[in-house]
């Protein structure tokens, strides 16, 4: 009898123990905290600011000491990191609109509403970049019960809007275009020398000095 109740504690702990590993492993391979790691090893450190998209596997970090932007998809397997010169802008859409953006050489569109009525509200950042132009994260509008979603469309309109203001603040304090082209700038820089270069001294013409000469001479004899 006390064979029998021994082999079974050493089962119930067994269980015990085996449960406590499985649910560690689950809260490590979260969708969330793998996003999390994959974005602080793409950025070297933990990013500033993280948007979630749990339902397309996505999401987005900034660097505001580095000036980066990462994004990752497939939960952390597959990743970008743009510098904020690359970063060309930003729109919130709800329900397939426009409602806010934040661009380069435009002005900010604000965004004036709530939308607490909205069914899906999606964050599209833009970067100067030929393969991937445009990356998209679902902010409301699939059923996600991780604290990191929105539970409402309000509060994904609100996160929307924060990471507009981060983007319209990237893009404002980026310094300006030169207004030639690279290859050009030298040859610019070139030809408006002379603009600036100090004006030489006239140099008086010789009759001055033969006149200065014979008054000179008139005065002494």
């Amino acid at each position: 009898m006390a064979h029998a109740a021994r082999i079974l504690l050493y089962f119930l702990f067994a269980g015990i123990g085996l449960t406590l590993i499985a649910s560690g492993l689950m809260w490590w391979f979260e969708a969330s905290r793998r996003l999390a790691r994959a974005l602080n090893t793409a950025l070297g450190k933990v990013a500033d600011a993280i948007v979630y998209d749990l339902g397309g596997q996505k999401a987005a970090g900034l660097d505001f000491t580095n000036g980066d932007l990462a994004i990752m998809w497939k939960t952390g397997a597959q990743g970008l990191v743009f510098t904020f010169d690359e970063i060309e802008g930003a729109e919130l859409i709800v329900d397939e609109r426009v409602v806010a953006r934040a661009q380069k050489g435009e002005s900010r569109k604000v965004l004036n509403e709530t939308h607490a009525q909205a069914s899906k509200v999606t964050l599209r950042l833009m970067f100067n970049d030929v393969q991937t132009p445009e990356f998209e994260l679902n902010l409301y509008g699939d059923i996600s019960h991780n604290p990191v979603h929105a539970k409402t469309a309000a509060e994904a309109v609100r996160i929307g809007r924060k990471w507009l203001s981060h983007i319209d603040a990237v893009i404002k304090r980026m310094p300006g275009p030169s207004p030639y082209p690279p290859e050009e700038t030298e040859v610019a820089i070139a030809h408006e020398a002379p603009k600036r270069a100090t004006k030489a001294p006239a140099i008086p013409p010789p009759w001055d000095d033969d006149d200065q000469n014979d008054t000179y001479d008139n005065e002494k004899y």
